[in-house]
């Protein structure tokens, strides 16, 4: 079976249009050619009834003498209108031409044998013409039935539908040409945001994910449409670059991670190779290669279960629910601290428990690495403020230092995982660059959320924001701490 080319939607809408006006068109000039003709047949009848007394009078002055004087009807009848009277079978009595010498009518079998007027359309005895004809039943003289048969020519009737035929050809021709030019200008115009939107699906199919359907109106069909499409565009937008994001990010992890890993795995190797090299033979070389690969090998299995920590938080593993005191959590996590470092000043503000349903093992985590963040990255005189607040249904902890805080840029990554904004965040600090973001991560495992306050010189404050527990549950006791306190208290705040 052969195929056509498909069409364009504008070729398809001009000739449906088209198809349509021309059905329109036939159905009009039909039924108003009928009409008309109807209407001359119609009056011609009425003409040649009317012409029936008269045309009686003519033939009978014709066939014999007028008994008195009688008005001529001659004015009455219809021009080139010829009469005939025939027996009942059919045989012709008289005919004349009553005026113009009208053609003689090609007469119809057993017209005088009918009862009743009829009217026949016929041709002429000679030639083509085309006749109306009227037969009428008479009386002849003695009693016979016979037939009194009019006819009148069609030329004028013909010549009047032959003129409408042309005058609706030609009309119809104009229409459709005029209506073609005015589809095809008006087509075209509504398919304007059409074409618009074909050349945006061709730019953004060439990676110009930016571009959007302008001139969208929400009162067109096609408006609508473009909003759509607008919106559908912005959330491919979205998340194309979303994607592009994760993409980059998963690769800086994955380049970082194998970095952060081959450190200590190439200082393992270098102390082994120390070993096999004679290190053996001497003790204290033996000690501090064993000492130097055990050190390495540690801090390999630290990266190792921060990097198996993240890939859970990330799976969405679910966490351990229970009710924690975050006040006795941040006091814990200061007081390890003070017992690290105990040249550090820290300040701790006691406050009633506040609840939170989650991990206590992960939080303890968070405020851990908070503390340890700052005790890292600002110098030995830099004073750490640890606080704790309900606020509404919210439990706040908060980690704050008076250090040299950190540019706008370093802020906005800062919890990205193995970021490290400046030269003081590096490896020989002793982090690994995943607290942080081990920090974010538990936090919005436990639906809330982690954030950073800073600007150079002003320090730095380290929020998390928890989602507090309703209804006021007993937390897990907890031993109690050995009896020698820390250095002292001064206006409401533990000073350790």
């Amino acid at each position: 079976m052969a195929s056509f080319p498909a069409a364009s939607l504008r070729t398809r809408l001009i000739a449906g249009l088209v198809a349509l006006v021309t059905v329109g068109l036939l159905v009009a000039n039909v039924a108003t050619y009928s009409a008309l003709q109807s209407f001359l047949l119609a009056r011609v009848d009425e003409q040649l009834t009317a012409a029936v007394e008269p045309v009686a009078l003519e033939l009978q002055s014709s066939i014999g003498p007028r008994r008195g004087a009688r008005p001529s009807g001659r004015a009455l009848i219809p021009a080139g209108t010829y009469a005939v009277l025939v027996n009942d079978s059919g045989a012709v009595l008289a005919e004349l031409p009553l005026r113009n010498d009208g053609p003689a009518p090609r007469l119809p079998g057993a017209i005088g044998a009918q009862e009743g007027e009829s009217w026949h359309t016929v041709t002429a005895r000679e030639g083509e013409e085309r006749l109306r004809l009227l037969s009428t039943p008479v009386l002849l003289v003695g009693g016979a039935d016979g037939a009194l048969v009019l006819s009148v020519p069609l030329t004028d009737v013909e010549q009047t539908l032959r003129r409408l035929l042309a005058i609706e050809i030609t009309v119809s021709l104009l229409v459709l040409a005029l209506l073609t030019a005015a589809g095809l200008w008006v087509v075209r115009l509504g398919l304007r945001p059409l074409r618009r939107m074909e050349e945006a699906a061709g730019a953004i199919a060439a990676g110009d994910l930016g571009r959007r359907i302008e001139d969208a109106d929400e009162r067109t069909e096609v408006g609508r449409l473009g909003l759509a499409l607008n919106a559908m565009l912005g959330h491919l937008e979205a998340a194309f670059s979303e994607r592009t994001e994760s993409e980059r990010r998963l690769r800086r992890f994955i380049a970082d991670a194998s970095h952060e890993l081959r450190t200590p795995l190439t200082s393992i190797r270098g102390y082994a190779e120390l070993f096999r090299r004679g290190a053996a033979d001497r003790p204290e070389d033996l000690a501090n290669a064993m000492r130097r690969i055990e050190d390495e090998a540690k801090r390999m299995g630290v990266l190792v279960d921060d990097l198996l920590l993240l890939a859970r938080l990330d799976q969405g593993r679910p966490l351990e629910r229970r009710a924690v005191d975050l006040v006795r959590v941040a006091e814990d996590a200061v007081a390890d601290a003070g017992a690290t470092d105990p040249e550090r000043r820290f300040l701790f503000e006691p406050q009633p428990p506040v609840l939170v349903e989650g991990d206590e093992a992960r939080l303890r985590q968070v405020a851990a690495n908070l503390v340890s963040n700052a005790m890292l990255h600002t110098p030995a005189d830099t004073t750490v403020l640890v606080r704790v607040a309900q606020q509404g249904g919210t439990a706040v902890l908060e980690v704050a230092d008076d250090g040299p805080g950190l540019q706008p840029e370093h802020a906005a990554r800062i919890f990205e995982r193995f970021y490290r904004g400046d030269g003081s965040r590096t490896r020989a600090s002793g982090g690994t660059g995943l607290g942080l973001s081990i920090v974010a991560a538990i936090a919005e495992a436990h639906g809330g959320r982690a954030t950073v306050t800073s600007s150079p010189g002003a320090g730095a404050t380290f929020t998390v924001s928890l989602p507090a527990q309703t209804q006021q549950a007993e937390p897990q006791p907890r031993p109690q701490p050995p009896a020698p306190q820390p250095a002292g208290v001064a206006s409401g705040r533990k000073d350790l």
